[in-house]
């Protein structure tokens, strides 16, 4: 469930998102029924939360306040987030905290490794907060990450959810050269929507970057995913769908937006289960290998689940 934060009563220093303070407030919309989630609080849950504190660890699941962490830490599955828990981008939609990084822990990919091994992950997705600070965006420290994994892990696929590394020569390489199971860039939104939604990045770019990996190593999968309830067009949703299949894009994700605080962007409207069963169809008609299109759809979401599905996917078309 995500929570509705109450900024203003916060200290400067400890604000999450300083550079929203000066917006207005929105108004806050009613959940559907469709998008009631329950509490965490299981057993497993727990476990999954004692492993993560004990490494010393980052999670996208908390970060972004993510609604299905209940069922996700449950299932002992989580999205570890990489390169510390401060973005240098400031997106309306996003709730992971925003400033100066910490400079990069060096001793960060071994962690990594170890942990995905000692949980005996079969799947583990990496994201990172974006860092514009750091001359290639990070990407060597990434891409150590997938390497410290794969020698501690050998048998856990690896999925990476990466930023845009906008202005970042060769950084695009160097993740493709270490060779994830699936390379993960979102588009997050429609065109139009860019520079209130996403201002720090440039719609063509993460498109290109997804475009780069199918060049470099047409063996890797490739996914993306956008929100919607944002105020984008059903026509502009489509066009974004043409554009990843343009750009060889096999998975395609499709959540509803919620809003994580008052500061946030606000929330259009709550997009009904029977349209996202439209898109889901028309993006399978499209040519998707995969296609995850629900309100509560996230991008790491049953990913575990859904590689396993993917690799099957691409396996009965090459039977065709």
């Amino acid at each position: 469930m995500v929570t509705l934060i109450d900024t203003l009563q916060r200290k400067p220093s400890e604000l999450r998102h300083p550079e929203k303070q000066n917006r207005p407030e929105s108004v806050v919309l009613k959940k559907p029924d469709w998008l009631r989630v329950k509490a965490p609080g299981s057993g497993e849950y727990n476990a999954t939360k004692d492993i993560v504190r004990s490494k010393g660890l980052h999670t996208v699941c908390e970060e972004a306040a993510c609604p299905n962490i209940g069922e996700c830490w449950s299932q002992k599955q989580a999205t570890l987030m990489i390169m510390g828990d401060t973005c240098t981008r400031a997106c309306a939609f996003c709730n992971v905290k925003t400033g100066l990084p910490q400079p990069l822990d060096p001793e960060e990919p071994g962690k990594v490794g170890l942990a995905v091994s000692q949980m005996a992950l079969n799947h583990v997705v990496i994201t990172s907060v974006d860092r514009d600070d750091v001359a290639d965006g990070g990407a060597a420290h990434f891409a150590e990450v997938v390497r410290q994994i794969r020698l501690q892990a050998p048998k856990t696929t690896i999925e990476i959810l990466t930023p845009d590394f906008l202005r970042k020569d060769g950084a695009a390489a160097v993740m493709i050269d270490a060779k994830p199971d699936v390379f993960n860039h979102n588009l997050e939104t429609v065109p139009r929507l860019y520079l209130k939604i996403r201002p720090g990045a440039r719609y063509f770019h993460s498109l290109r970057l997804l475009q780069m990996v199918k060049e470099r190593d047409p063996e890797q999968f490739t996914k993306s995913g956008i929100m919607v309830g944002l105020g984008e067009t059903k026509e502009e949703v489509m066009q974004v769908m043409d554009d990843m299949r343009s750009a060889g894009v096999d998975f395609i994700t499709i959540g509803q937006y919620l809003q994580p605080t008052r500061k946030h962007a606000a929330i259009d409207r709550f997009v009904t289960p029977e349209e996202f069963k439209a898109y889901e169809a028309i993006a399978r008609a499209k040519g998707f290998l995969m296609v995850s299109s629900s309100p509560l759809t996230r991008s790491s979401h049953h990913a575990g689940d859904d590689f396993a599905r993917l690799k099957a996917a691409r396996e009965a078309q090459l039977r065709r």
